[in-house]
């Protein structure tokens, strides 16, 4: 592992780290660090944690290039593949921060994200995660627009108040605290999964986890129907070995294609008032082309797990 580090010339504790896991994100990275560098949050008291998983492309020397000019601490990880369970255990028992702000290599954080963030967490002190809204790009093609329209109808219904919905790493706020004090993510989860993991810990240790504060994030989304194809039959593949391992993660009759359906049919009206883009109307078939794509890959993983064929890329022997 090749770690570097920027000082700063203050003296005074991060009081929130900013975590950014990435692998392979060139094309998309320099907008994710320079909507972090201009956060209204007070500078002295933030540091950036930058993790590359791996990257064979310019991803680490884009970041690289980017840390001069960042007026707070931040430090630099770059290690052979490990996955994502292991990556974000680096900036856990790296931080100096009381929280960490996950931000992924495609997200833009709006100014005030991390001072809404941190406000919300200084406020409810039993709270372990916090999620922000999402946002939606301009510019977005259909796919990209049903996929945020779906997020920002779902924050609608079921934002603003603690809840046991999965929340994912991406736009949330951990307490240092919660998930140190759960052991941190699975290591073992090299895969997707390693978020629902660990608020199931989190939130079995008694802490409490909110579903939409205040702040926005932006995501950038996948602009070709194949490219997204794979990644729900990637998620489908590897939540078959996370839920072998703990069937309390999620429940298997919403995640088939015809619940996708009726899911995508209630929240449509409100995905409509939301836009009002007509396009939405075929969210519905947008969420059970994703909900079969999962359920072909989470089968694939069933399939290969009954078969005992060597499973690479998820859970370590």
């Amino acid at each position: 592992m090749i770690f570097l580090m920027k000082g700063c010339s203050c003296v005074m504790k991060p009081k929130v780290t900013v975590g950014v896991c990435v692998k392979n994100a060139e094309a998309t990275i320099k907008d994710a660090i320079e909507s972090i560098l201009v956060q209204d949050f007070p500078h002295e008291l933030m540091e950036v944690i930058f993790v590359d998983d791996g990257s064979d492309d310019k991803t680490l020397s884009i970041i690289n290039s980017h840390v001069p000019k960042m007026d707070m601490q931040v430090k630099v990880f770059h290690q052979e593949w490990k996955g994502l369970g292991a990556t974000r255990n680096v900036v856990v028992n790296n931080a100096s921060g009381d929280y960490i702000v996950w931000t992924d290599g495609d997200m833009i954080l709006p100014r005030d994200h991390v001072r809404k963030q941190v406000e919300f967490m200084e406020k409810n002190q039993k709270v372990g995660i916090a999620k922000a809204r999402y946002g939606i790009c301009s510019g977005e093609n259909l796919l990209a627009l049903l996929e945020d329209a779906g997020f920002l109808a779902v924050d609608s219904k079921h934002g603003g108040k603690v809840t046991s919905r999965t929340l994912g790493t991406g736009g949330s706020i951990y307490r240092v605290e919660a998930i140190r004090q759960v052991g941190g993510f699975n290591d073992g989860i090299t895969g997707v999964g390693e978020d629902m993991d660990a608020e199931y810990r989190i939130r079995k240790a008694g802490w409490l986890t909110y579903m939409g504060t205040t702040a926005l994030f932006y995501e950038r989304r996948m602009q070709a129907w194949k490219d997204f194809w794979d990644k729900y039959l990637w998620y489908g593949y590897g939540d078959y070995h996370l839920y072998r391992k703990n069937r309390n993660l999620f429940s298997l009759y919403k995640m088939v294609p015809i619940a996708g359906f009726v899911a995508g049919a209630l929240y449509t009206p409100n995905a409509y008032r939301l836009t009002r883009r007509k396009s939405v109307f075929l969210l519905p078939f947008h969420f059970a082309f994703k909900m079969a794509a999962w359920c072909l890959g989470f089968i694939k993983g069933q399939i290969e797990f009954i078969r005992g064929e060597k499973i690479v890329g998820f859970f370590g022997r």
